[in-house]
């Protein structure tokens, strides 16, 4: 179980950096980010939630990556995808159109692609916790290098998850 649990971690590690770097990266990736949450969370202040979103997401990178935080890191890292997996949901039943700045690339049009990745990362976060919590062998050396190349592999599906989708979803007929 505590490879799980590394795994998991390092998974949610790797995608949330993404996300706190994405938005940090320029004064203008981040004026962006923050003109975009209107449209997933009306009605509260764009500025405190655009503030508090990044500390968020540096919260659970930096929780997850210390042993006796992990669980709490995990715990965060479920409840802030949860969050915004409501958010969207919310948006896309009112019919408004927004703008997903999620991990700080491009706009993307919001849609069910990132309920489905925030669902699944939702899950590696609860299995994460639950193997973490469980979790009572050391890890050895050989299945540490395992896991972490499982995360980056998982990480970088999640990161490019909108973009694998486009590619490997059909659209269908009109």
């Amino acid at each position: 179980m505590q490879y799980v649990a590394l795994a998991a971690r390092c998974t949610l590690e790797l995608v949330f950096l993404v996300a706190v770097i994405g938005k940090a990266r320029s004064p203008k990736a981040f004026r962006e980010f923050r003109a975009s949450v209107p449209g997933l969370a009306p009605g509260l202040p764009p500025a405190a939630v655009s503030a508090a979103v990044p500390a968020a997401e540096a919260a659970i990178v930096v929780l997850a990556a210390i042993g006796p935080t992990a669980p709490a890191g995990l715990a965060l890292a479920g409840a802030v995808l949860l969050m915004f997996t409501a958010a969207i949901v919310r948006t896309l039943r009112a019919g408004r159109q927004a703008t997903c700045r999620c991990l700080g690339g491009g706009p993307a049009p919001l849609g069910r692609v990132q309920v489905v990745r925030n669902l699944a990362l939702a899950v590696v976060a609860a299995a994460g916790l639950s193997a973490q919590l469980t979790a009572t062998a050391p890890v050895h050396p050989g299945g540490a290098v395992v896991a972490v190349a499982a995360a980056g592999v998982l990480g970088a599906v999640f990161v490019f998850f909108a973009e694998l989708a486009d590619l490997l979803i059909v659209p269908s007929p009109r």
